[in-house]
C-alpha cells in the first residue's frame, strides 16, 4: 500500500467526511478542475467564504512566507525560491539556493524570515540535501538580494544521511525567544525515531546560527544529540507556535490511520514506532498510545487521515469566527482542516473544501488566509469573508 502522504489520488477526501450539502458540492466541481478562473464561494459553518486565485505556474509549491512589503517568498520542490508580488506576479527563480534532492517527498521545503529581517535581511530555508549515505534534511540560510539569495551558509544538516525518498518533514518556526525548530521526518526508517543519537524523527530546537541552546533537553547528556527537543515522530509537516502561550504545535503523518497534533514538549517521547493511533501498512496492528503511558499521547489524532502538513493559528479580524482556530492543510483531504480550541483541547472540526491537496497554510498581513495547492501548476489562493 502506498503511504497516505505520497498519495496523488482524491480518495482520502471522499472516505474522511462527508459534504455539507449541494451548495458545496457544486463548489467542488468547479475547484476539482485544474485551476479556476474565477472567485469561487463556498458556504462554511461561520459563513460564506470567497476563494481567490492569487498565482498559478508554481511547480509544486511548499512553503510561502511574507515579506514586510507584502510579497511573498514562496518555495518550489524542484529547487526554485521566488518573489510573488500581490497581484501574483512571479519573478524569475532567486539564484544562490542550495542544491536539493527532488526525489519522491524530497526538494526545497520550507522558506522562514528572521525574526530580525527588517535589519538583518536572513531568509531560512529547509530542503532535502544529498550527500554520502543518501539525503537528509538540511537548512540554510542567505541574505535575501534582488534577484538572488548571498552568503548562504548551512546551520544543519540532519544525522545521518540515508536512502530514499520518504519522510523529510519540514517545517521552520522562530519562537517568541528567538530560538528555530525545525521538524524532521524519520525518513521512513521506522526505529530511529527512538534513537537519539539520530536526528531521525525528531523535533531539534537551535539558535539561528545553526549552535545548539544551553537549555536543550539533552544538552551534555552521552550517547544523545544536544539539538534534540522531542522525539518519537514520523513526518512532521506542519508547526505553528501558539500565539498565547508560545508553544510550539505540529501536526505529523501517522501510517494507515492516526494522523497527530501535538504540542510537543522538551524531552518529551511521542512512541513512534512503538505506538500510534494508526496501523501498518500491511494491515498488521500497532499499539494504541495509551497501552505505553511513558510516552506522550497525541492531544488529537484522525481516522482516516486528512494528510495534514502547513498549519497556522489564525489571530485576525478579517474573518472573526475563525480567531484563535487552528488551520491545516488537508493533502487527502484536499481543503483546509479548521480546529476550534477551548485551551489546550479540541472542541469542534471543519473541513473547508478546496478540491485540491492544500501543501501550506498563511495568515497573510492582510488578514486573509492564503494557501498553496500541491500541484505541478501550483496556485496560491486567498480565502476571505464574503461581502453579505
Amino acid at each position: 500500500m502506498i503511504p497516505h502522504d505520497l498519495q496523488e489520488t482524491r480518495d482520502g477526501f471522499f472516505r474522511g467526511w462527508r459534504l455539507a450539502g449541494p451548495v458545496i458540492a457544486a463548489a467542488l466541481m468547479v475547484l476539482s478542475r485544474p485551476g479556476f478562473a474565477k472567485d469561487i464561494v463556498i458556504d462554511t459553518k461561520e459563513g460564506a467564504i470567497t476563494v481567490h486565485k492569487v498565482a498559478d505556474g508554481l511547480d509544486k509549491p511548499w512553503g510561502l512566507a511574507f515579506l514586510p512589503d507584502g510579497r511573498m517568498l514562496v518555495t518550489e520542490k524542484p529547487g526554485r525560491l521566488r518573489i510573488v508580488t500581490k497581484d501574483g506576479k512571479l519573478s524569475e527563480p532567486l539564484k544562490g539556493v542550495p542544491k536539493v534532492l527532488a526525489k519522491g517527498q524530497g526538494g526545497l521545503l520550507d522558506v522562514a524570515l528572521d525574526p530580525n529581517f527588517a535589519s538583518n535581511d536572513l531568509v531560512y530555508l529547509s530542503y532535502a540535501e544529498p550527500g554520502q549515505g543518501g539525503a537528509g534534511t538540511a537548512v540554510a540560510r542567505g541574505k535575501l538580494g534582488e534577484t538572488s539569495l548571498d552568503d548562504v551558509e548551512v546551520i544543519f544538516r540532519q544525522k545521518p544521511k540515508v536512502e530514499g525518498g520518504n519522510h523529510f518533514g519540514s517545517r521552520l518556526v522562530f519562537a517568541p525567544d528567538g530560538k528555530l525548530f525545525v521538524t524532521l521526518g524519520e525518513r521512513f526508517t521506522f526505529a530511529p525515531a527512538q534513537d537519539l543519537s539520530t536526528d531521525l524523527g525528531k523535533i531539534v530546537r537551535i539558535n539561528p546560527d545553526g549552535s545548539v541552546p544551553d537549555d536543550n533537553p539533552f544538552v551534555g547528556r552521552e550517547g544523545r544529540l544536544p539539538e534534540i527537543w522531542s522525539y518519537g515522530h514520523r513526518n512532521v509537516q506542519g508547526a505553528a507556535i501558539h500565539p498565547e502561550t508560545g508553544k510550539l504545535w505540529e501536526d505529523e503523518f501517522g501510517p494507515l490511520g492516526g494522523d497527530e497534533l501535538n504540542i510537543p514538549e522538551a524531552g518529551k517521547n511521542y512512541g513512534w514506532p512503538v505506538v500510534s493511533w494508526g496501523k501498518n501498512y500491511d494491515g498488521t496492528d500497532i499499539p494504541d498510545p495509551p497501552t505505553h503511558p511513558e510516552f506522550t499521547d497525541a492531544l488529537y489524532h484522525w481516522n482516516p487521515v486528512i494528510s495534514p502538513s502547513g498549519m497556522t493559528f489564525y489571530t485576525a479580524d478579517a474573518i472573526p469566527a475563525w480567531k484563535g482556530n487552528i488551520l491545516i492543510g488537508g493533502l487527502s483531504s484536499e481543503g483546509i482542516v479548521r480546529l476550534t480550541l477551548d485551551g489546550e483541547k479540541v472542541i469542534d472540526e471543519e473541513r473547508i473544501p478546496l478540491g485540491n491537496r492544500i501543501r501550506d497554510v498563511v495568515q497573510g498581513p492582510d488578514g486573509a488566509v492564503y494557501a498553496l495547492t500541491d500541484e505541478e501548476d501550483g496556485e496560491i489562493l486567498r480565502l476571505t469573508l464574503s461581502s453579505p
